[in-house]
């Protein structure tokens, strides 16, 4: 049952694969290489054709760089890759000594922050390329405007804002010209619904929207859905499957522009996440799903 969505010029799986968890997440434990290796590597074995990852997604400020370097070792790794595979990333936000964190959406930070993902990716084109949360010290439109001009010099293919408002999206909608935009990655899930906004608007508007976190969160979230929303649970027992699964079959049908992109640490995790594509929910299942919040 499986059909692909429209991410801008892809089409890709309905779930992808958040790669974070990989490098970094809320219990600082991290898989050896080996094992975040097969864990890609399962998300490819499951159809999964979107892997998402980010250059500050490290597990401490020194190793900056070091999901992207992953994700690139995985693909190599893995032999003939799947056709129609896109690789996400953002920039945007920086780290220093100490764990300090920031923004910077100068021209000249993500010109060598594009460059550097280049290298660690080991592509000549970025396939997405998505602004990772906003510099409030800057004006949005201009920043976006430098998004427009890597894409128009050929560094990346497509582009996509995260983190984003209804403001923002229509902004990003302005400089970057018809169907320019091609994303918007916010977080939502069961416990978080208040990208619910920005969702319509995507749906509306034809823009692929990417809920990050989309079962709760790596701090335990994720593996207690089920619990703290019962209706997933019955409704997975009532299926044969994982709370989890249930949560992102729930997700798929409230709009075609949804593509969830759950982070996983185990391969075990990603395949079933990849599983919901087939996962048909009936009208009264989804209402109790959308319910399960208010």
């Amino acid at each position: 049952m499986t059909t692909t969505r429209t991410l801008g010029p892809f089409q890709v799986h309905p779930v992808g694969l958040g790669c974070m968890p990989l490098s970094m997440n809320n219990d600082r434990q991290y898989p050896d290489e080996a094992d975040a290796v097969a864990t890609i590597h399962a998300a490819l074995d499951a159809g999964v054709t979107l892997l998402d990852t980010a250059d500050c997604y490290a597990p401490s400020w020194d190793a900056f760089g070091h999901n992207e370097s992953l994700v690139a070792t995985a693909l190599r790794q893995y032999g003939s890759l799947p056709e129609g595979l896109v690789v996400a990333t953002k920039g945007g936000i920086t780290r220093g000594p100490g764990e300090t964190w920031g923004r910077d959406g100068s021209p000249e930070y993500l010109r060598g922050a594009v460059e550097a993902s280049l290298r660690r990716l080991g592509v000549d084109v970025i396939d997405l390329y998505q602004w990772h949360r906003p510099d409030r010290e800057r004006d949005y439109a201009e920043v976006v405007g430098t998004f427009a001009a890597l894409r128009d010099e050929g560094k990346v293919r497509a582009v996509g804002i995260s983190n984003a408002n209804l403001e923002e999206i229509a902004v990003a909608q302005d400089v970057l010209g018809p169907g320019g935009l091609v994303s918007v990655q916010n977080e939502f899930s069961p416990r978080y619904r208040s990208s619910e906004d920005e969702l319509r608007r995507c749906d509306a508007e034809g823009i692929a929207f990417l809920p990050w976190s989309p079962l709760g969160g790596t701090g335990g979230g994720a593996r207690a859905v089920g619990e703290q929303f019962s209706v997933f649970a019955e409704i997975g027992a009532e299926h044969g499957v994982s709370p989890q699964r249930v949560v992102l079959a729930w997700e798929l049908a409230l709009s075609e522009r949804v593509i969830p992109i759950p982070g996983a640490r185990r391969a075990a995790s990603i395949a079933d996440s990849a599983a919901a594509a087939e996962l048909v929910l009936s009208e009264e299942e989804i209402a109790r799903c959308s319910a399960s919040g208010s």
